[in-house]
């Protein structure tokens, strides 16, 4: 079976980007780390002219874009690293078993390591 990495390649590109934004929405690269590394962000207020209840609604959000954060963050490095193997030459191969992975499967999920078999193992 050959896969058309191109297409692919455009697909895990443009997803990546669209990551990116959502990322940007509720966080920053952290400019301390030498990696891009995203750390989640609340409302942004003056903290002397706050009250309790605006530090306790951004203490909320910041929790929230937190959860976002690593779900979104953990999609896009398993993109990051789907683009890696197409450039290494290893896209479309099972991480167990080095059997092709289903077209299908990576239709539905252009990131997947793993065939329908080991999907558990992801």
């Amino acid at each position: 079976m050959e896969i058309d990495t191109k297409t692919f390649k455009e697909k895990l590109e443009a997803e990546k980007e669209t990551l990116k934004e959502e990322m940007k929405k509720i966080a920053r690269i952290n400019s301390a780390s030498k990696k891009e590394d995203w750390e989640a962000r609340g409302t942004d207020f003056n903290i002397q002219q706050s009250d309790q209840n605006e530090r306790a609604e951004s203490q909320e959000e910041y929790e929230l874009n937190n959860t976002l954060l690593k779900d979104i963050e953990l999609r896009y490095n398993n993109v990051k690293e789907a683009l890696k193997r197409i450039e290494d030459g290893i896209y479309g191969v099972c991480k167990i078993d080095n059997k092709p992975i289903e077209l299908d499967r990576l239709e539905a999920n252009p990131a997947a390591t793993t065939c329908e078999k080991h999907i558990n193992k992801e």
